[in-house]
């Protein structure tokens, strides 16, 4: 399951650094598309899967953003050169024969996160997720592994029960609840004021979840408590804007997102595109 928007906004960066956009003869911007497939097809060769599937944003305005309007409301307009992009991927991911999913009011997390779980207990599957956004550490289970994107090429963190709690000392669950006690600069949402990491993940530690933490407020250091006590209702509603939603109403059988590139219509759209390389790859 590709988490789309995070892969193609990683793609439009890594190759636009320098201050070079690859365009088409037209002057379409295609240079996040390009990186966009190269990372999706190292992905594809690494991990092998048998299923393929990718979810996108559709549009800002969510759910999320109806209970807290500031939800991400610090992050600028995209690069001009990255518009006409969005639309442009899914385009080339139909064509190479890869579902596109997406529903307005949710983030493609929420599409990720609910067809993941569900895909996850059917017998014999596992689930593997290619993202850069560490919110889906969430979403770790038995049958589902994040993989996260890392700095340089073909270079993955493959998150699952064991690697989560050895290397963040904390279960999927903690997750959401270091995110309540913390918030996300990110998304521009507060958490406690004044709890950062090393204060969230301690609280964890010692009383497991935001409820052991309210249950032991008597416990807690004046000053702690203090701040939990006055951000009370920050604490809950930044717990709720990071919980993944695993209940959206989209849908998609194993069999609809069967792994098998259509190569006639790939090259057609490669070409229209010119993307010679990536044609030569496709023959290859």
């Amino acid at each position: 399951m590709v988490d789309g928007m995070a892969v193609l906004f990683r793609a439009f960066y890594a190759t636009s650094y320098t201050g070079y956009i690859r365009k088409t003869s037209a002057g379409l911007p295609t240079n996040a598309v390009y990186g966009f497939i190269q990372y999706l097809f190292d992905a594809i060769d690494t991990f092998k899967p048998t299923h393929v599937v990718c979810c996108w944003d559709m549009g800002s305005k969510t759910f999320r953003t109806e209970q807290y309007p500031e939800y991400k409301g610090n992050r600028g307009e995209p690069p001009e050169e990255l518009i006409p992009q969005f639309d442009l991927v899914k385009e080339v991911v139909a064509d190479m024969g890869i579902p596109n999913i997406g529903l307005v009011g949710y983030e493609a997390d929420d599409c990720i996160g609910t067809l993941a779980t569900r895909l996850g207990v059917e017998p014999d599957v596992e689930v593997l997720i290619l993202t850069g956004d560490h919110d889906m550490l969430q979403l770790v289970s038995e049958t589902v592994k994040v993989v996260i994107m890392k700095k340089g090429k073909l270079n993955y963190a493959v998150y699952d029960l064991e690697l989560l709690l050895e290397e963040r000392q904390i279960t999927p669950l903690q997750v959401i609840d270091m995110k309540g006690f913390m918030g996300d600069t990110s998304d521009n949402y507060p958490g406690v004021k004044g709890i950062g990491e090393k204060s969230a993940l301690k609280l964890l530690l010692e009383y497991e979840s935001i409820e052991g933490v309210l249950n032991n407020l008597e416990k807690l250091p004046k000053g702690i408590r203090t701040k939990i006590e006055t951000d009370i209702d920050m604490l809950h509603l930044s717990r709720e804007l990071a919980t993944i939603r695993l209940d959206v109403p989209v849908a998609c059988a194993l069999e609809e997102c069967a792994w098998d590139l259509q190569i006639e219509s790939a090259t057609r759209k490669f070409e229209e595109l010119e993307f010679g390389s990536l044609v030569k790859l496709l023959q290859a």
